[in-house]
């Protein structure tokens, strides 16, 4: 790092008097350069491997490619900034100004001032950061109306990045609730392919703003390279990929706000600072990729991300609307009884003049429901404690529903347009409250700072969100300023998580959108984890969360058990099943516990005091995924995470439906020392006395990796009578976790 600081402070001390300069910033492994000629465009030149810029020019490497294209000098080619100016003008040509860096925090910035030709009130910061210590490279921008009169952002993405491949495979994340992060693999095509979220509060419903590019004509976990790509922004996103085989530069990539709808009026003398994207290359497949990203997250993105997190119980899939004291402190004492470690107390426990039954009422009435918990919730705050355990409460402060004494009052404050009937959300009543007025940023804040300032020993609050903006119109903005809706509701909903963590940046607030709605980087500094989706099928979250983990680390991923049967999918599954899916996470549950008979518990006893043993693995290790559930015959999958000292790993393998055919799976391991003795012991065996074949042995790690092994344990069916139940319905289902120790 001190020879990349030293570089980049002698080319820009030097700018002065040379006015031509190449100028390259570095992460650990990967490289960029640009040439900023005072008075011509800023052009991009190269990202990838970490190499010097005469090695780089000297191999052919160099493109030369405008970093960033105004509209109106070329109209055949893409554009990335359209500002209309207060006479009605809208063609503009950026010209380098001046460069500045700056560094702080392991990382190094670029920024390079654009200045308009034709329009001297307008100003372009392009800004380029690299971390010294994870291979990651952000890109945006700030635009600067330096003039007395308003523009109009028309389009103002956030980065450019031109790629040396005509032959891409692009891979994205789509879903639905319940359904998210499937992993969606393609040739990218030939011409324009846009990936574009609009449902505003909810960015991640439909598509995760986040995408995988294999440049060889494939994507692969290994030998590869990969460029992956993810937004970090709480509104609507857009990402533009042009695919031109005949260009000069064959791929071309552009991501930032999706301008539909949002033309953005920028006051005199004012900017507006575009969103974060976050770029990592590799040239060992999407794996090395996700490691990158996941390692950078709990660096220096996520919330308290190097920290593990407890094993909590969420009351909503054992009860849903029925709270009562009783099964709260029955599910408290029953989960501290398992060796539980936290107890959520979820929707449902609040309202006074409407008492939560159902989602039709009370969002917004956030005081305790008297007729539900008429000791309020001092005394389940102390039971957990009394028992070892932290306790949690649920809240959805963007909300109201119109029946609710907050709407009564305020019918303002909510998103509708005056001559239209509004689209209502959850249970035909729910309404998402305009938070770009300030009367209503203060009513969110104080929903937090009520319930800390009453009970300051909350542990735990889960922040949910189950609406999107179906009714995008202000009734605080004026008529002008409608276009800045999307824009404002965003940074206002920002501007209230930062408020809220600088008054409680100790409490953990998870973030929960009807599941993983809002799976985005841009809340990892207000949020230390997110639910990951609301489908309880354990084999359908094998794959929703195989997906997610792509991008994001597993210690932000909560995973929960729940029932036997799933009113989801109508699938039975096992409850060794069930909690090997959930251990690949950050483990919870989501039932009542006394419902289980005496051997499930006794084996949810063992699981999660064995899942305390392989916590910091899981949580902190690196991700090697070995057989894609999105690959092949699609009937197992396996992955595994390894410490940083490669001194401990653990695998997961689940056998998702059974075939006649797999005696002979073998599973190639990843990331461990070749030259290193592991030690492997079954962690949970379905039976405590009778493991694996594996366990117990020791085996090299160059064996574990060019040799494999086999488990026969996932070909074998269930025993005719089972103890755990409901096992002999799932007998497609098998699981084997392994933890693998260094022998020293």
């Amino acid at each position: 790092m001190k020879r990349l600081l030293l570089t980049a402070t002698l080319l820009v001390a030097s700018f002065a008097t040379a006015v031509a300069k190449d100028y390259q910033i570095s992460t650990p492994n990967t490289t960029v350069i640009l040439t900023a000629d005072e008075g011509s465009p800023l052009y991009f030149r190269y990202y990838g491997s970490k190499s010097s810029i005469g090695d780089v020019r000297a191999a052919g490497r160099m493109v030369k490619y405008d970093a960033y294209p105004a509209f109106g000098t070329r109209c055949d080619a893409p554009y990335a900034a359209l500002v209309k100016q207060n006479n009605g003008e809208n063609a503009s040509k950026l010209v380098v100004e001046r460069v500045e860096q700056s560094t702080a925090d392991h990382l190094t910035t670029l920024s390079f001032y654009l200045k308009d030709v034709a329009h001297d009130n307008l100003v372009i910061k392009v800004n380029y950061s690299a971390y010294d210590d994870c291979d990651i490279i952000k890109m945006n921008t700030e635009y600067f109306n330096n003039g007395k009169k308003p523009v109009v952002l028309q389009k103002y993405m956030s980065a450019v990045l031109p790629i040396q491949s005509d032959n891409c495979i692009l891979m994205t994340l789509d879903g639905n609730v319940k359904n998210e992060c499937n992993e969606c693999v393609m040739p990218l095509p030939e011409g324009l392919y846009n990936i574009t979220t609009t449902t505003a509060s909810r960015i991640a419903q439909y598509t995760n703003a986040s995408f995988m590019l294999g440049l060889d004509g494939k994507l692969e976990e290994q030998n590869c390279p990969v460029i992956a790509g993810t937004m970090a922004w709480m509104g609507n996103t857009h990402f533009e990929f042009y695919n031109t085989s005949a260009a000069r530069i064959p791929t071309l990539f552009m991501g930032g706000i999706n301008p539909a709808a949002s033309d953005y009026t920028l006051a005199g003398k004012s900017s507006l600072v575009t969103p974060e994207m976050i770029f990592t290359y590799a040239t060992n497949g999407k794996g090395e990729a996700s490691r990158s990203l996941h390692r950078w997250a709990r660096k220096h993105q996520l919330l308290d991300g190097t920290k593990t997190r407890e094993v909590l119980l969420n009351s909503w899939e054992g009860v849903h609307f029925d709270i009562s004291e009783t099964s709260m402190v029955d599910m408290t004492r029953d989960f501290a009884a398992l060796g539980g470690e936290m107890f959520v107390v979820d929707d449902g426990w609040f309202g006074d003049k409407y008492p939560r039954n159902g989602g039709t009422t009370s969002l917004g009435d956030w005081m305790i429901a008297p007729q539900k918990l008429p000791n309020g919730i001092r005394p389940l705050i102390d039971l957990a404690h009394n028992n070892g355990m932290k306790f949690g409460i649920w809240i959805e402060p963007e909300m109201v529903n119109t029946k609710s004494e907050l709407y009564e009052k305020h019918p303002d404050w909510v998103l509708r347009h005056p001559d239209f009937d509004p689209t209502y959300g959850r249970g035909k009543t729910q309404m998402l409250l305009d938070l770009t007025n300030p009367k209503v940023q203060d009513h969110v804040f104080k929903v937090v700072d009520d319930l800390m300032t009453q009970y300051p020993d909350i542990y735990y609050i889960k922040w949910d969100n189950n609406m999107s903006m179906h009714n995008a119109h202000s009734q605080y903005l004026p008529n002008e300023l409608q276009s800045n809706l999307y824009v404002d509701f965003t940074l206002a909903l920002e501007k209230i998580l930062k408020r809220i963590r600088a008054k409680y940046p100790e409490v953990v607030i998870q973030l929960c959108a009807s599941g993983g709605s809002r799976l985005n980087y841009v809340y990892l500094p207000y949020f230390q984890e997110m639910w990951t989706s609301d489908q309880t099928d354990a084999y359908h979250r094998i794959l929703i969360q195989w997906g997610a983990m792509n991008f994001f680390p597993s210690n932000m991923l909560a995973a929960h058990v729940g029932s036997a049967y799933s009113k989801y999918t109508q699938r039975l599954i096992p409850i060794k099943f069930r909690f090997d899916v959930a251990s690949m996470c950050r483990l919870g549950m989501e039932m009542v516990p006394s419902k289980m008979n005496d051997a499930e518990r006794e084996y949810a006893k063992r699981a999660i005091a064995e899942y305390k043993t392989i916590r910091p693995v899981v949580q902190q290790g690196d991700l090697y995924r070995l057989v894609s559930p999105y690959e092949g015959k699609r009937d197992f999958s396996s992955l595994m995470y390894v410490t940083e000292n490669k001194e401990r790993a653990v695998l997961f393998a689940y056998r998702h439906w059974f075939k006649h055919d797999m005696s002979n799976i073998i599973i190639r391991l990843q990331g461990l020392n070749p030259d290193a003795k592991y030690k492997i012991r079954e962690v949970c065996p379905e039976y405590e006395n009778k493991p694996a074949a594996i366990s117990g042995k020791t085996i090299s790690g160059r064996t574990l990796m060019q040799e494999g092994v086999v488990l026969p344990e996932l070909v074998k069916g269930f025993t005719k009578n089972a103890p755990l139940g409901e096992v002999r319905a799932g007998n497609d289902f098998r699981s084997v976790v392994l933890e693998l120790t260094e022998v020293k």
